[in-house]
């Protein structure tokens, strides 16, 4: 009898990791990611490991965004030393989240430790390190699409395409035990059919149990061509104003998707008064790295858009200003219209977004655009739920800018597509729920009993479930 247990992702949006537990391989991971919202020092020293990081022999990756995948230097801080499995291309963007998450997380210790020591406080130590980045990713081993690799005795693994980022995997684990083999399969974060970038999410047939996500298990997407379509009123109507665009995006797989339709948009003709700042390191250096897979991304529609495109960074929008040093960024401020301003974080919960907000928030000439998921807790979600004032650097903020939402662009399945994903399974799997509100499982779980017959299951934090 093989154990899964819960212990981030049930019930809530972030923190994905699934401790997966068997007599034949001991105990694995199925991701490692941090919750986000809050505070980033605050979070970091409360949020601990519910079991022990020298009891687990292996992790497990679906993707590389830090809501699976930020805890990990944490957990070789703490004593964890086995393989770190995932796929090729997620390998190639681990590095670049992880030593930009620890950059910023100590950045903040730091100013922290300032506060302290003006109140007489004893400082606070890291969690982790830049060395704990690096022996982290030291331990990590990548493996291409569809081949199935033996990860421990008694447990393989395969990774197949979720459409959601580069490299992001459905996750399907065979477990061999007491002659008999089970198969476990977890979606990761499935992609947006819409995603000009991706591949559509592969289809798996078959499975013993099926961990799938449901961040909008309660709605469906808009679609891309009126998604595109209102961000070209947006256009118009802000240049009308003498306003700005300011864009809060998640450096992988949004913000590369922006760009495109932004280059799109180029060529139509519709951004000659506009200049485009992309005002983060992070999503510069993953973006690079996307370039390097450009070929292998979704062809028909990049060539559809622009077919002797090369490179979505010098091919895309002749006008994009690229913002890597604090001085480039502070420059920006110097324009004071017609600027489209794409900076992290996606959430709002920490980066050089928030410093964009202080310039701009407040005047209502300017518009905020959200294309992606705010999770509850984050300044995202506050701002998108109509908060009238935030509290950013000790200071009161007025949220006067005209706020967005461009659902067509997210990364993340809808309601339907999830519904569609499911449905290739030939046999009926048990179906479990994590990844997603209360509300918006409950919706999904409806869903699936009314049109697959299937009863699923939706765990709490740090419940287990045999299989």
């Amino acid at each position: 009898m093989a154990t899964i247990t819960f212990y981030g992702a049930a019930q809530e949006v972030t923190g994905s990791c699934h401790m997966v537990e068997s007599s034949s391989f001991g105990r694995v991971l199925l991701d490692c990611g941090m919750h986000q919202g809050g505070h980033n020092v605050e979070r970091m020293q409360k949020e601990e490991f519910e079991f022990n990081p020298n009891k687990i022999e292996a992790v497990i990756l679906s993707h590389a965004h830090l809501d699976h995948c930020g805890m990990l230097p944490k957990l070789v801080n703490q004593g964890f030393c086995g393989h770190i499995c995932c796929s090729s291309a997620t390998q190639g963007l681990l590095g670049v989240m992880l030593r930009d998450s620890v950059g910023i997380y100590l950045s903040d210790l730091e100013r922290e430790n300032v506060r302290r020591a003006r109140k007489g406080k004893k400082p606070l130590l890291p969690e982790y390190d830049d060395e704990d980045v690096v022996d982290t990713l030291a331990l990590c081993k990548g493996v291409e699409y569809g081949k199935q690799v033996e990860v421990l005795n008694g447990l393989r693994v395969e990774f197949q395409d979720a459409g959601h980022i580069l490299g992001s995997a459905i996750v399907s684990l065979f477990i061999d035990e007491n002659n008999t083999s089970k198969k476990l399969v977890f979606s990761g974060d499935l992609g947006n059919k819409n995603a000009v970038l991706m591949k559509d999410p592969s289809i798996i047939e078959e499975a013993d149990v099926v961990l799938m996500e449901g961040t909008y298990g309660d709605r469906n997407h808009r679609d891309i061509e009126d998604t595109v379509e209102q961000l070209k009123t947006i256009l118009i109507d802000t240049e009308a104003r003498g306003g700005n665009i300011l864009i809060p995006a998640f450096a992988v797989g949004r913000t590369q998707e922006i760009l495109f339709y932004l280059g799109t948009l180029h060529n139509e003709g519709l951004l000659k008064n506009w200049h485009v700042a992309l005002d983060s390191p992070m999503a510069i250096e993953v973006t690079r790295v996307y370039d390097k897979w450009f070929r292998s991304l979704d062809q028909d529609e990049i060539q559809l858009a622009t077919p002797l495109a090369t490179s979505i960074l010098e091919d895309f929008i002749p006008n994009l200003y690229l913002s890597v040093s604090v001085e480039e960024s502070i420059a920006i401020n110097r324009l004071k219209k017609g600027v489209i301003i794409i900076a992290g974080s996606g959430m709002c919960t920490g980066g050089r977004i928030r410093h964009h907000f202080k310039q701009r928030i407040w005047d209502s000439r300017n518009t905020i655009i959200f294309c992606g998921y705010q999770a509850n807790g984050t300044l995202g979600r506050l701002i998108v739920d109509g908060k009238k004032h935030i509290k950013m650097f000790n200071d009161d903020f007025a949220v006067k800018a005209q706020i967005e939402t461009l659902g067509g662009f997210s990364a993340h399945a809808g309601q339907d597509q999830l519904l569609d994903w499911l449905k290739g399974f030939k046999n009926k799997p048990s179906v479990v729920l994590v990844h997603g509100e209360p509300m918006a499982l409950d919706a999904l779980s409806t869903r699936i009993w009314q049109d697959l017959n299937i009863r699923v299951k939706v765990p709490a934090r740090g419940e287990s479930m045999v299989f």
